[in-house]
């Protein structure tokens, strides 16, 4: 089919890669980063020309853009940015998120609707906002988009139709992954007057075609375009282990959740994405060896030096409250102490259980609701720590995959290119990444269960019916 590529804009850079579209080999690659004002759309626009400079796409026929999710282009009726992007981390939105709540009735009716409940990220809550500290602004609102759809549009040289993708979609709350079908009257419910949204192409949909004869693809958000480029399917879940923890699950419907823990995100080829997000992941293993006063490389091995169990020691990792479970206003606490386990490896190896008890208990959730989970894929620096290796398939009951190191989001975005290149009913089968997997003996799956077990007691002791 010839050269296809991939473009992840994040929050701060642009990767490219290039790629042979029948075998999914990397040709080539670029980056740029965003430089200060990452709110300005421009910015990532002169980014993107940055990456692709030299020449990198002289021989690309077909792009893909995958882009930082649940921001929000406020565009005038002649298409230019109202103001700056209101980015997807933006936490000034919580009161409008509530306010949009009560607003259609309640959680249950919100997860009716769409799928999911207002939170501070969607960019429904971001249209709320505005309307309600900048109404000036909010008042020349003509259409809104998404980072990748305005990029996308960027690349198709401004042309009349506007594009997103079912996954970028799934996430804006007007939306719903259930129906696959806007509800603009939430916009309208958020913003005060109707808005133009983009037209949703189906997962293997050409965007448009610029005037040079380039194909672009629908394009995706960055998770969805991970999942891409992971070559996750049915049965697999993937935990990304960053400051914060997200978990989510390959499923073949939307799970609705008036409860507001699930977001029922689609993906990019047809599927279902559920997330479950939590608030602290590696952030408690930093916060123990700054604790301990070593690295994340000293806490594993101080915590390899313990047994699992950590001596009686558990701690709930609860220290920017969490979301799951929802206890916004707590904060961790350690149980179990004695003499004998009053020491350095105890307290490391209770950090590493209790980040990992809590995402095994968001991938609990997903379960419940009939997720099938066979292996997990752990993301994240922190997934190469070796006491993380081994704890984790005991503690989450599956199968681990630690995949290589690799920009899997502009993989993705560049898999999707071939496909909408080719056609078909599937995207093309590219090489899986390459990856080291760890299974549970019986024992280690059965000492994981006790160590969770150890968890779960303690933590309805302490937080009595957190989930419900």
């Amino acid at each position: 089919m010839g050269i296809v590529a991939g473009l992840d804009s994040s929050a701060a850079h642009t990767r490219l890669v290039v790629c042979d579209a029948d075998t999914g080999e990397s040709v080539r690659q670029g980056y740029a980063a965003h430089g200060d004002d990452r709110d300005d759309p421009q910015a990532w626009l002169l980014s993107l020309g940055e990456a692709a400079a030299d020449g990198r796409l002289s021989d690309v026929r077909a792009i893909g853009v995958a882009a930082q999710q649940q921001g929000v282009v406020a565009l005038d009726s002649g298409g230019a940015p109202v103001r700056p992007a209101l980015l997807g981390n933006d936490r000034r939105m919580q009161a409008a998120a509530n306010d949009l709540v009560d607003a259609l009735g309640g959680r249950e009716a919100w997860a009716q609707a769409v799928g999911t409940v207002p939170q501070a990220a969607h960019p429904v809550t971001k249209l709320r906002w505005l309307s309600r500290s900048e109404p000036e602004t909010a008042s020349r609102v003509a259409e809104v988009m998404q980072p990748h759809d305005w990029l996308t549009w960027q690349l198709l040289g401004r042309s009349s139709r506007r594009v997103t993708d079912r996954g970028d979609a799934s996430g804006t709350g007007y939306w719903s992954a259930a129906t696959e079908t806007y509800r603009p009257d939430l916009a309208e419910l958020a913003l005060g007057h109707p808005v133009t949204l983009p037209q949703v192409a189906g997962p293997a949909e050409a965007a448009g075609t610029t005037p040079e004869g380039l194909l672009i693809s629908a394009g995706t958000g960055e998770t969805m375009a991970a999942a891409l480029g992971l070559g996750v399917g049915t049965g697999d879940a993937v935990v990304s282990l960053g400051a914060s923890g997200s978990v989510f699950a390959v499923h073949h419907e939307a799970l609705a959740d008036p409860t507001g823990t699930i977001t029922s995100f689609a993906d990019a080829t047809g599927m279902h994405l559920p997330v479950v997000r939590t608030l602290n992941a590696v952030r408690v293993l930093r916060g123990a060896a700054e604790m301990l006063d070593t690295d994340l490389e000293g806490l594993s091995r101080l915590a390899g030096a313990s047994t699992p169990g950590a001596y009686g020691l558990v701690l709930l990792p609860y220290l920017e409250g969490e979301r799951t479970p929802d206890l916004p206003h707590t904060a961790g606490s350690l149980h179990g102490l004695r003499r004998e386990s009053m020491r350095p490896e105890h307290l490391a190896r209770a950090a590493v259980e209790g980040m990992l008890c809590g995402l095994g208990d968001a991938l609990d959730v997903l379960r419940r609701r009939g997720v099938r989970v066979r292996r997990v894929f752990l993301l994240g620096a922190a997934a190469e720590l070796p006491a993380v290796q081994a704890a984790a398939p005991g503690l989450l009951g599956a199968q681990v995959v630690v995949p290589d190191a690799g920009d899997y989001t502009a993989l993705g975005a560049a898999r999707q290119a071939a496909w909408a290149l080719a056609g078909g009913s599937t995207p093309p089968a590219w090489p899986a990444a390459r990856s080291r997997v760890f299974d549970p003996s019986e024992e280690e799956a059965a000492v994981g269960q006790a160590v969770r077990q150890q968890f779960t007691t303690v933590r309805e002791q302490t937080h009595p019916g957190a989930f419900g």
